[in-house]
């Protein structure tokens, strides 16, 4: 499997994916850390993380496949909705709680 395929498998296989430095639990960068904790506070009960400092061919790609340059990138439902400053605004206008809610409703209805 080619990395992009890769990176598409991630993207569509779950409802909300970080692309990120290090953990939830461990982050590695402050700005992956501030998005972690935003989404927290949105009310992400559950979230796919992937460790691009442990996958070094989606960390060289994923800029190109995304056009987005920087670390974390945030998709929900397959769209990449930015970086942590985009997931900050987002939080602080109420609007990324709802793009979760949504996200994580649409994943309990097809279980």
């Amino acid at each position: 499997m080619q990395v992009s395929e890769r990176i598409q498998a991630e993207i569509e296989g779950h409802p909300v994916v970080l692309f990120m430095k290090g953990t939830p639990q461990f982050p590695m960068c402050g700005f992956s850390s501030r998005t972690v904790q935003a989404m927290k506070a949105a009310g992400a009960t559950s979230f796919h993380t992937v460790n691009v400092l442990e996958e070094p061919e989606i960390r060289a790609n994923l800029p190109r496949y995304s056009n987005w340059p920087t670390f974390p990138q945030l998709f929900i439902n397959g769209e990449l909705i930015g970086g942590c400053d985009i997931t900050l605004e987002l939080y602080e206008s109420g609007e990324l709680a709802q793009m979760l809610a949504d996200a994580q409703s649409a994943e309990a209805r097809k279980a």
